[in-house]
């Protein structure tokens, strides 16, 4: 079992920037693709990136790409989102998702193909 914790989410105005983290724990020796999803209300959860277990693939939702960029440090078993050029619509709680995998595979956009999931993060972008 793996558990995932997010932390970092907040209010912010429309330009400004957030960082998001998860960090990992529990039976963290396998190696995990991870991502973040997220779900605004009344809508369906939605992919935001991924990255693969090494770190070197990444993929990302078009509509955040240029803004948002997924980082890890494996050391410390923890994934970063930073999400820079916030607009409202990126309002949302941010789920953080892993998916056992080989070394540089790059996990899915589909949420179904997940393992384990976070409790979420809100994140509120005002206009």
């Amino acid at each position: 079992q793996v558990q995932l914790v997010e932390s970092g989410g907040g209010l912010v105005q429309a330009g400004g920037s957030l960082r998001l983290s998860c960090a990992a724990s529990g039976r963290t020796d396998s190696r995990y693709g991870m991502a973040w999803f997220r779900r605004a209300e009344g809508k369906e959860r939605e992919f935001v990136v991924a990255i693969s277990w090494s770190g070197s693939r990444t993929n990302s939702a078009d509509s955040v790409k240029g803004r948002f960029t997924i980082v890890r440090d494996n050391a410390k078993n923890t994934v970063y989102l930073q999400m820079n050029s916030l607009k409202p619509e990126d309002t949302a709680v941010y789920y953080c998702a892993a998916r056992r995998t080989s070394l540089s595979t790059l996990p899915p956009a589909s949420s179904s193909e997940y393992d384990y999931w976070g409790q979420g993060t809100q994140v509120t972008v005002s206009s």
